[in-house]
């Protein structure tokens, strides 16, 4: 009897132990076999060669390529897949990506590859002619566009009947036409030139210049749109390209503001030039989160050509909200209003510029408008900026080198409020009258520890942006200027009703007064400028301050700044 239970419980064990060995070996099959699907499974390579490429090959080998772009149409892109375009060669249909998805470290990759035959460059060729997108990237997540050089224009000879802002030629446009979360689109080493959408000798108007952002039709380069409501774009990083003739923005993102929330998050622009745009630079409306660095962005607002819109500064922000601008230079931006280095128009929050050089631009230097929060210009470089002059050359509008307007389209003039402006340094040459406008409706202002080298008198004036400012009872509550080097009594409006509480005055001796450089603007009057600032504190009534904080441990060129700041925004070494 206990031999057989005993041979009954060692048949049970042995059973049990067989039943579990044989669902351990199932589950290590099947984790083994699920482990090598993951590693068989392998992206696809897609080669275009528009010299030696024929549709009618495989396309997935180097020697077998494709001719036409238009052939991307027809992939079920998964993550991971390239799609590479020989080197030096041009391409004329545009490239289409619409509703894929990478993975975040499987990125869906167009670029270049080198097809052995020749080095004629880095580059392969974009050049649209009839379309409005050289490369469109729609409702699509985790792709990276590199190597390119892209232009689009008209068929020659084309008869454009149809026009207007809605209708626009576009270098790279990146959309949101569908509802979701859409995100991790990157830009890299692109070249994005001769974006028009006119044949040329179009005659635009003079009235056309005057308004808002254009009414007809233009060339942009890079355009980012959400405008699908409930949806949302992130992480979109735009490095390294070179933005050049276009017949408005070089680069602009395009979201409304829903409320308190916004359809455009976590972006990137840097290390990039945009050089000779018709319209601003770099432009940013309904944005949360940015960092802006590194960038050069000359002659906005160029003129050249008839079909340019002939307007715009070198940056400026609209409806959006904490933004870091930083190391970038704005030279040269032209235009009859409008037109400073970097402005923050209406309806933003937490805008930080700091580290920028700002030279020659017409509308001037530091513009913060209406109904803005808690924005601040600190530890810039300005020369020469706001020499244009109201009613010469259809300027409809004064260049200013300092300028807080509450101005909020239709509204009521309302703000700014909480504005920082400290340790920048401003020179002005004699010949140009440097002009100075703060809104009656500011409210909450510091100007500390700056540099005002201003050779001539400085003028005060109204704001008039559209809708002029009027006479009417000034608001000097929640004011803190104090602290500021003067050249001298008249580098700044006596008349004003916002005065110096400790001014100095004196001349800081620049290295090379008048040079195209940040270093140029070393001071070499020690005595004058070493650790004289003061210690930067929140505004009276201000229970923020800047979202990154107020103190700065480093001045415009990298250096430390060492006990009390000094003036300006180069600290003096030891």
């Amino acid at each position: 009897m206990n031999q057989l239970v005993g041979s009954t419980t060692f048949k049970s064990n042995t059973i049990l132990y067989l039943t579990l060995l044989c669902l351990l070996s199932f589950l290590t099959f099947c984790s083994t076999d699920a482990i090598i699907t993951d590693q068989e499974i392998e992206a696809t390579v897609y080669y275009f060669n528009s010299e030696t490429g024929n549709d009618q090959n495989s396309g997935v080998s180097i020697d077998s390529p494709w001719k036409s772009l238009s052939k991307i149409d027809s992939l079920d892109l998964q993550p991971g897949d390239r799609i590479l375009l020989a080197k030096g060669q041009e391409f004329q249909d545009p490239i289409i990506i619409k509703n894929v998805a990478g993975a975040d470290d499987a990125p869906i990759l167009i670029s270049t590859y080198d097809d052995r035959t020749n080095d004629r460059s880095d580059f392969a060729f974009i050049k649209t002619q009839g379309h409005l997108n050289a490369v469109l990237v729609q409702n699509s997540s985790f792709v990276k566009i590199e190597n390119l050089s892209i232009s689009a224009g008209p068929i020659p000879g084309e008869v454009i009947t149809e026009r207007g802002n809605n209708i626009m030629r576009i270098g790279v446009k990146i959309d949101v036409s569908e509802f979701g979360v859409f995100e991790n689109i990157k830009l890299k080493n692109l070249e994005i030139k001769d974006i028009f959408y006119e044949n040329p000798g179009i005659d635009r108007g003079s009235s056309e210049v005057k308004t808002a952002n254009g009414t007809q039709s233009y060339g942009w380069g890079i355009r980012v749109f959400n405008e699908r409501s409930g949806s949302l774009l992130r992480n979109i990083v735009i490095d390294s390209v070179h933005v050049e003739n276009v017949s408005h923005t070089g680069i602009k993102f395009t979201s409304p503001k829903y409320g308190d929330d916004f359809g455009i998050k976590q972006i990137q622009v840097s290390n990039s030039r945009v050089y000779k745009t018709g319209g601003p630079g770099i432009q940013m409306s309904g944005v949360y989160d940015g960092h802006i660095f590194g960038n050069k962005v000359d002659r906005s607002g160029s003129f050249d050509d008839s079909r340019k819109w002939g307007r715009g500064s070198g940056l400026w922000t609209w409806s959006t909200s904490n933004v870091l601008i930083e190391h970038n230079s704005f030279t040269n931006a032209n235009g009859p209003g409008d037109s400073a280095g970097a402005h923050i128009d209406f309806n933003c929050s937490n805008i930080i510029l700091q580290y920028n050089f700002s030279a020659n631009n017409a509308g001037g230097f530091c513009e913060i408008l209406g109904n803005n929060y808690n924005c601040s210009y600190r530890y810039n470089i300005s020369v020469n900026d706001g020499h244009r002059v109201k009613g010469e050359n259809g300027a409809f509008q004064e260049g200013k080198v300092f300028w807080l307007s509450g101005y909020n389209g239709n509204k009521p003039r309302s703000g700014p409020f909480n504005s920082y402006f400290y340790n920048n340094t401003i020179y002005v040459t004699e010949s140009i009258q440097a002009k100075i406008a703060i809104d009656r409706m500011s409210d909450g202002i510091l100007i500390s520890n700056n540099i005002f080298h201003i050779e001539g008198e400085a003028k005060s004036v109204l704001g008039d942006q559209y809708n002029p400012e009027t006479e009417g009872e000034v608001n000097t509550l929640n004011t803190v200027f104090k602290n500021n080097l003067f050249l001298h009594n008249e580098s700044w409006p006596s008349d004003y009703p916002w005065q110096d509480d400790a001014p100095m005055f004196g001349n800081a001796a620049f290295l090379n007064l008048g040079g195209f450089s940040i270093e140029d603007y070393t001071p070499k009057n020690r005595d004058l400028i070493q650790n004289k600032g003061v210690l930067i504190n929140t505004i009276p009534s201000d229970d923020f301050g800047l979202y990154i904080g107020l103190e700065v441990k480093q001045d415009i060129l990298g250096n430390p700044i060492v006990g009390l700041p000094d003036l300006g925004a180069i600290e003096i070494q030891q």
